[in-house]
């Protein structure tokens, strides 16, 4: 049997997973995380009608460390401390984001959601405090009622604290919202199983 080949397009939808899952490892690990890329992560959440890749995420290079990570892990390279932690997150991503393309009732009451989160955004900023809290609460009325719950690991000190944890919640809803791009887009786990090297090829080069 044969199969398409993947696009440049499924790969950086993928490299977007990889990031936003960097972002939770960061946040768990760290308590806190890039803020430009967190601003980049909630702004692509909150565009629900983009035209393109660049109108959702912006340049390339907002992409860099999702690229990195993806080309560390499925090329095979030598993979960071936490590497193994963030692709059991990308993994998880992709289950559930196929999981939930069935439930079209949750998708509706997502989608309404983020389209609040998104009028609220345009009188305050992406990642404005009340924006984290309106997506956490959708985030915890929605996927975290699904059978399968992503458990983050991490320092106890920071995933503890109410708004780290929020943002932890944000940033996993993001990779959910690059997953569904990544099976639009054509994606498959017969890409990922067969045809890794092919994705990673297609990804620039920064």
């Amino acid at each position: 049997m044969i199969f398409p080949s993947p696009t440049q397009d499924q790969a950086l939808a993928l490299a977007a997973v990889f990031q936003a899952c960097e972002l939770v490892a960061d946040l768990a690990h760290q308590g806190e995380a890039d803020k430009v890329m967190l601003e980049v992560a909630m702004g692509a959440l909150l565009n629900q009608n983009p035209e393109s890749l660049v109108d959702l995420y912006g340049p390339v290079a907002n992409l860099t460390t999702g690229i990195n990570s993806m080309t560390s892990f499925m090329g095979r390279q030598s993979p960071a401390a936490k590497q193994p932690e963030v692709m059991r997150y990308v993994i998880s991503i992709l289950y559930l984001a196929r999981k939930l393309s069935g439930n079209k009732a949750m998708l509706a009451k997502i989608a309404e959601g983020i389209e609040g989160a998104s009028r609220q955004a345009q009188h305050f900023s992406p990642t404005h405090d009340n924006v984290f809290t309106n997506i956490d609460s959708l985030y915890q009325s929605t996927v975290s009622t699904m059978r399968l719950r992503i458990q983050v690991g991490g320092s106890g000190v920071y995933l503890q604290q109410p708004a780290i944890a929020q943002r932890i919640r944000c940033m996993l809803f993001v990779a959910i919202r690059s997953a569904f791009l990544w099976q639009q887009l054509g994606g498959t786990r017969i890409h990922l199983m067969l045809q890794r090297k092919t994705l990673v090829k297609l990804l620039p080069y920064l």
